[in-house]
């Protein structure tokens, strides 16, 4: 079975609902941000809600729920963090594991960029290739939801190759027709 992981910047909302639906189907998946800390909207645009990455969903829940209960109901973030620690107790750092995984699938390009020189940086040398693939998702709730929908059919192709090294362009092809507004890229390297 292939082991998939999805990652945002902050693992709350995009590579949240990825994890969600892929696990929902079946698929062996972990979620991951690659910011350098959680960052959660605010009262105001200036005034964001900045968290560690380990910060449990829960504690997060609570805190704002306490804070402004009609300002966090209203723009979703109770329900994204409801989602979230129904799924898995923290938002975890990329940059931190030592999993591996032969697809990672990020939700942005800047995260694409800092998985790549990650697994760059690490400079492990292991013979077990890893795809990374960027499907670039808008960070709202919505466009999360449609995004771990496309996600979802991304891996459903992916699981069901022979040969995932061989088959990789022509799966990310088909999906780049279905989805021709949605910039994909991809690079291999190894664990």
């Amino acid at each position: 079975m292939v082991r998939f992981a999805v990652i945002c910047a902050s693992n709350q909302n995009r590579s949240m609902e990825a994890h969600n639906v892929l696990l929902k189907n079946g698929f062996t998946v972990s979620s991951f941000g690659t910011g350098t800390m959680v960052r959660l909207p605010g009262p105001t645009i200036d005034k964001p809600n900045i968290y560690n990455f380990g910060t449990p969903y829960n504690d997060v829940y609570q805190e704002l729920k306490g804070k402004d209960t009609p300002l966090y109901q209203s723009n979703g973030l109770l329900l994204m963090l409801d989602r979230n620690r129904k799924i898995k107790m923290s938002p975890e750092r990329f940059q931190e594991t030592r999993k591996e995984f032969d697809v990672i699938i990020t939700c942005e390009e800047r995260c694409f960029d800092a998985v790549c020189e990650d697994l760059i940086q690490r400079g492990e040398s292991h013979s077990n290739p890893v795809h990374v693939i960027n499907v670039e998702i808008k960070d709202n709730y919505e466009e999360a939801m449609v995004g771990g929908r496309m996600i979802l059919h991304l891996a459903k192709d992916i699981d069901q190759s022979k040969d995932l090294d061989q088959e990789i362009q022509p799966i990310l092809d088909r999906f780049q027709q279905r989805y021709p507004s949605t910039p994909v890229l991809h690079t291999v390297t190894f664990f």
